[in-house]
Order: structure tokens, then sequence, then C-alpha cells
């Protein structure tokens, strides 16, 4: 190879890892918007897959109430080998020397049977069985439906902890940003004898608290990361940029009164307390059936054959068959109050519901008011603590005010622009929260 051409090969290589570190660090962080956040954490939800699988157990139970109306088919049979047996028949003949006639002496015998019983009334057990599995695959369904309403409020949840990981990260850098500007600054005053030694002191330490806050900062938002990133199905160390435009958006809550009409038209938990107490009834009605006979038609085939002695064939039956079980008379009692109990607790699960959907859609109601003002006051907060440490710092440089009022006033200053940007984040959250009560989080428009 030339000289010239090996130079080309390597500037080459060299231009391709270029390329791919560039193409590498120009993916950067994965953008997400809350609507992508969501659809991506009820496709992978192990919750909601549970719950599919409940359903298809409960559709499963239906198919059996159901297959209980279907006749039973048996069919058996048997070939037996058979000793000598000792035969005789007396029939009175005798073939004049007093000994009866010679009769076969067979070694072996077959035979086969089919029956078949289909019932035909069962004190109504069969049927109450089947409108008792049809409610509890509803109630499945419910469940799942109440189900993707927490996945998505737990969904909602780690986004805005994102957010507000991310934001105290880039605050706290900020702030170290100009910490650590300072101490130089200070360290010229102190060289200068324009600023006593312990104050410079005073700002070094700060700034390493600063230095161990974004360390804590940087390792939460590490964990909302995880967090989020494994509820959405993606790899864990995905690095993920949330959308913050919806942050800043205005929103506005009905009445209490509405929410609770809303809860009771539409929450998925009482629509299936709803549904199993209505498969309890039926439970009761089939515990009930105990007291009736049981009414089946019935029909069989059978054949058989001996060698030497039997052949037996289209020995066929059909009739009608009546059972009735006398001891259901003082069994069935137990049956019936065990079935009316369990749809006496659900009745009384519902009211306990009901209360607690009431107390919940307050408390959120209330939470949603009180974050909607935490903006407001954090918004004067941080006007407040912006202009404090402007005059502390005007202050300080004219020897009007000591070093430790000032690192005082610029730790204020950045726990108020944490608390706003947590309180931009609660708001949605509660907001959220509030709608989930109500049983309306899966249709609302902001989490599209």
């Amino acid at each position: 190879m030339h000289l010239t051409q090996k130079r080309g090969f390597k500037a080459l290589c060299l231009g391709l890892a270029m390329f791919c570190s560039f193409a590498v660090h120009a993916q950067g962080p994965r953008p997400l918007a809350l609507k992508e956040a969501v659809e991506l954490s009820l496709q992978n939800s192990k919750q909601l897959r549970a719950n599919k699988a409940r359903i298809e157990m409960a559709t499963g139970q239906l198919k059996h109430a159901l297959d209980n109306r279907l006749p039973d088919v048996k069919v058996s049979g048997a070939y037996m080998f058979l000793a000598s047996p000792n035969i005789d028949l007396k029939t009175g003949s005798d073939n004049g020397n007093g000994s009866s006639s010679a009769f076969p002496k067979p070694n072996q015998a077959m035979y086969g049977m089919a029956s078949l019983s289909m019932p035909l009334y069962s004190g109504l057990k069969i049927r109450y069985g089947i409108e008792s599995a049809k409610f509890l695959e509803k109630a499945a369904e419910a469940d799942a439906d109440y189900n993707k309403e927490v996945v998505i409020l737990d969904a909602i949840n780690a986004y805005c902890n994102l957010y507000k990981s991310i934001s105290a990260v880039k605050l706290v850098k900020e702030n170290l940003g100009q910490s650590q500007q300072r101490d130089k600054d200070f360290e010229s005053l102190e060289k200068n004898g324009l600023l006593a030694r312990n104050d410079l002191l005073k700002a070094q330490l700060q700034t390493s608290n600063i230095e161990l806050a974004l360390v804590n900062a940087e390792n939460n938002l590490k964990l909302a990361m995880v967090s989020l990133n494994l509820m959405m199905g993606l790899p864990e160390q995905t690095e993920l940029q949330p959308d913050t435009t919806g942050f800043d958006q205005p929103l506005t809550a009905a009445t209490i009164d509405s929410y609770e009409q809303q809860a009771f038209n539409n929450r998925k938990d009482i629509e299936s307390l709803k549904l199993r107490k209505q498969a309890a009834g039926a439970e009761v009605n089939a515990a009930k059936g105990e007291y009736y006979p049981s009414i089946g038609l019935t029909g069989g085939y059978a054949a058989g054959y001996i060698p030497k002695l039997l052949t037996a064939t289209n020995i066929v039956n059909i009739g009608v068959g009546v059972q009735y079980n006398l001891g259901s008379l003082w069994k069935a009692k137990s049956n019936i109050s065990t079935a009316q109990a369990h749809e006496k607790e659900i009745a009384a699960n519902q009211e306990m519901l009901n209360d607690n959907i009431r107390l919940m859609i307050n408390k959120a109601y209330l939470n949603f008011l009180s974050a909607q003002k935490r903006i407001e006051v954090q918004g004067k907060s941080v006007i407040n603590a912006t202009e404090n440490y402007r005059i502390t710092r005007n202050k300080h440089e004219n020897n009007l005010v000591t070093t430790t009022e000032l690192l005082d006033a610029n730790v204020a200053l950045l726990e108020s622009k944490i608390a706003l940007e947590e309180a931009k984040a609660d708001v949605v959250v509660a907001y959220n929260s509030l709608l989930e009560q109500a049983g309306i989080l899966a249709n609302n428009q902001s989490v599209k």
C-alpha cells in the first residue's frame, strides 16, 4: 500500500469515527410528551396484563357454566379372561346315562356400553350458575377499566416527578455556577484585604453544600427516569426530556357536586361491586335450587360377546330420570345462608365505597385548590426573593450587611425557584387525581 493510500485510509477511518461519535451525541435525550408516556404505560402495564388474565379466567368459568347445559356422554368397554367355569344346568334332560348335556366352557368375554344423560331441569341451579358467571365476567372487565385509570394516574405522577427532578438539577447547577463565581470574587477581595477570611470560608462552605445538593438532585433525577422508563417498558438508562409546555397551562375545575355525580355514573369500581352483588344474588337462587329435584333425559346402548355362548347387540334404552336428594332438606340451608351473607357483605362494601368516594373527591378537590394557591404564592415568593437577593447583594458590596445575610438570601432565592417548579407539577397531579376520583381520567383531554 502506498503512503498516500495509507494516509487516505487513516483519514477515512478517522472521519467515520468522528461521524459515529457525532451521531451518538446528536441523539441526545428522548423527547417525551405526557400523552406518549400514558400510552406506553398502558401498553406495558403489568397490572393490566394481570387484569386481562383475570378476564380470561372469568370467561373460562362462564364457558364451564354454559357447558353444564350440554349432555354427558360416557363410553366404556372391557375384555375379560375367564377361568374354566363349572356349570351344571339342571334342565331335566340327560343322555341316557344320568349325566347332563355338555355345556360350552368360555375362557373370555367382551362388552361395550354407551350412555347419555341430558339435564332437563335442575332446580334452576344451571340457569343461575350461568347468570352468576356472566356477572362475574363483566365485573372482571370493570376491574380492568378501573385499574386503567390507576395506571394513567401513576404515569402522570412519574412524568411530573421527572419534570420536578430536571427542574431541580437545572436550578441547582445555575446556583452552583453563581456560587463558584462568587468564591472567585471573594478570593480576590480577600487577597486585597477587602474581605475577612471567615467570610470567604463561609462562601466556600455554601458552595460545597450546593455541590452536595446537586449530587442528591442528580440521583433523584436518575431514579425518576428509571421509574418512568420501567413503567413505559423502555430501557432503564434511556434519557428522557419531558415536554414542559403543559405545566404552564391554566387548569380549572368544576364543582364538587358535579364530580361526585360523575363518579357515581362513571367509576368502574362502583360498577364492579354492583355486578358482584348481582352475581351473589344469582348464587343465592342457585343455592335455593337444591330444594328441587333434578330431571334429565337418559339413554344408552350396550353390546356383549362371550365366544360359543352369548352374542348380544342393539340393547338400547331411553327414558326420563328423576333424582332428588332428601338430604337437601336440611343441608341446603347452610349453603343458602352462606350465599346470603356474601350478598350482604357486598352491599355493605358498596355503602362504604360510596362514602369513601365522597370523602376522596372532597380531599382531591381541596388539594387541587391548594396546589393552585401554592403556584400563586410561590410565584410571588420568587419575585420577592429575587428582589431581596439583589438588594442584599448591593448592600454587601457596600459593607452594609454581612456575608451570612447574603448567603441566606441566595439560599432563599434558590428554594423559592425550586418550590415554584414543584408547585407547577403538583397542580397537574392534583387535577388529574381529581379526575381519577371522578372516574373520567381516561377520557380527559389533558392526557391526550
